[in-house]
């Protein structure tokens, strides 16, 4: 009696097989690696630098009436300030792997509770800042290549200009005279209720985060946009009669995308940095007004825990960007190894 033949696997969908020539496991496997590697630098290097701020913590927990030795060494010992700095480290570095962010030396709560509510109202305004940025930036950039060195484009790149010097205090304040006083579009401060609450009074600080971003955007925008232009197979396609909107969609912005996508990540570092300023300006609950507190105080878990989270979604922002080139451009797959050849 014959033994039926072994199943055949099925094939991987050609969807598959794409993704896996464009992002080879070993080249995730790298970035994965020095992503990790950078958080650890960079939580070492927080860390330092708070313990070099100067004053003491424990003092500024008890204030100056309790502030006893025999106080002062109960605080100490709770919070492992008594140990060397290196110690102190590995304690913070051990609890973090736990996913325990540690409690807070100035409110006693835990800091992930601290975080909360804030870490997802600064997310949501991050998120819709860098949406804004992208539907204000992209566009304008793709129009001022295309009219280069005409009215149009001095037009956009002056509006560029402003935007980018305009600091963001007086550009929340006056959209807040405009669109809030005046014409009441939006609400001037507070963070809603939720859902469509919550989008509403996120508008004009989303708008206003957005608008220096923008003209970044919008100066790698145009640049790349002009400089994919001027290549041949671009001017062969248009000489050949493909439809202007074939050409920027097949050929322009395809090769454009690369170097765009790289400054959309790292322009996000100056959105989460700005968050500080427009939370302050709208009233909003975020994480900025409680770094700013936490700072103040000298609450090193609180700060530590926002720092190394942000520092977190910049490098995800830039492991994302450099996991996405090789699927906008062909060029930058890594080619397969060849098999030596029989001797």
């Amino acid at each position: 009696m014959t033994t039926p033949p072994p199943p055949v696997p099925p094939a991987p969908s050609a969807a598959a097989t794409r993704l896996g020539a464009a992002l080879p496991p070993r080249y995730v496997a790298r970035r994965l690696a020095g992503t990790a590697v950078l958080l650890l630098v960079l939580s070492a290097a927080v860390f330092a630098l708070l313990q070099l701020a100067p004053g003491d913590p424990a003092r500024t927990l008890l204030g100056a009436r309790g502030a006893t030795p025999q106080a002062l060494a109960e605080v100490r010992a709770r919070h492992h300030l008594d140990q060397p700095v290196l110690v102190q480290y590995g304690h913070w570095l051990g609890d973090l792997l736990r996913l325990d962010l540690g409690t807070s030396i100035r409110t006693g709560e835990s800091v992930a509770s601290a975080l909360g509510d804030r870490a997802l109202l600064t997310c949501q305004l991050v998120g819709l800042g860098f949406a804004a940025a992208l539907l204000l930036g992209l566009p304008l950039g793709v129009l001022a290549a295309y009219r280069e060195r005409r009215p149009t484009d001095r037009a956009v790149q002056g509006l560029g200009v402003v935007a980018l010097s305009t600091p963001a205090f007086a550009s929340g304040l006056a959209l807040i005279y405009l669109c809030a006083l005046m014409l009441g579009w939006f609400p001037a401060y507070g963070a809603g209720e939720g859902g469509l609450d919550r989008l509403r009074h996120l508008v004009l600080p989303a708008v206003t985060l957005g608008l220096a971003v923008m003209a970044v955007l919008l100066k790698l925008t145009r640049a790349a946009v002009v400089r994919e232009l001027a290549r041949d197979h671009v001017t062969f396609a248009r000489a050949r009669g493909v439809s202007p909107r074939t050409v920027l969609l097949r050929y322009v912005l395809r090769g454009a995308a690369v170097p765009v996508t790289a400054g959309a990540a790292l322009v996000l570092a100056y959105l989460l940095a700005g968050t500080v300023m427009v939370e302050t300006v709208f009233a909003l609950p975020g994480l900025g007004p409680l770094l700013v507190d936490s700072i103040t105080f000298r609450d090193l878990p609180v700060v530590q825990a926002v720092a190394l989270a942000v520092a977190t979604l910049v490098c995800l922002a830039n492991l994302a960007a450099d996991l996405a080139q090789p699927l906008l451009d062909p060029r930058l797959r890594t080619a397969a190894p060849t098999p030596k050849a029989a001797r």
